[in-house]
């Protein structure tokens, strides 16, 4: 596992799907296709199961329902306006500090649902929802 990022596996089933694996490219085909530089940043991911997500998001949405991915960004990185672009992140760490770019939370009950209905592998459909989450977590959002 890449050292920029923390995966807490707080389900094991989470172990069957090599989710260090699917992170590390998520992360690194957000920062490629935007031209960001990947050293220095760090983002935590829990990976839990609907219990644990429903908790999250009834905690910080005010949903008491279960979700597939939530993100908390460390930044405000969010455009002013819809269709600007979101701000650059600040400049990592030196040295052996890094910048938290903030948390992600993903469901393993919710990504096999929906990769189920959807007729994807769980492994696709997790790549997507870490994808979606990094963006997240770089000011992109649903809104704007």
């Amino acid at each position: 596992m890449a050292e920029h990022l923390d995966v807490v596996v707080g389900d094991e089933r989470w172990n069957g799907l090599q989710l260090e694996d699917l992170a590390e490219k998520a992360v690194a085909a957000v920062f490629g296709q935007l031209n960001l530089p990947r050293e220095g940043y760090e983002i935590s991911i829990l990976a839990c199961d609907d219990a644990e997500i429903a908790r999250l998001n009834e905690e910080f949405r005010g949903k008491p329902v279960p979700t597939n991915v939530l993100s908390w960004p460390a930044f405000e990185l969010a455009p002013e306006q819809a269709g600007e672009q979101p701000l650059a992140p600040p400049p990592a760490g030196d040295g052996p500090f890094e910048t938290g770019l903030g948390d992600i939370a993903i469901s393993y009950d919710a990504c096999a649902r929906e990769s189920a209905e959807q007729g994807i592998a769980p492994k696709d459909h997790t790549l997507h929802l870490l994808v979606h989450a990094t963006l997240h977590l770089l000011g992109y959002d649903h809104e704007t």
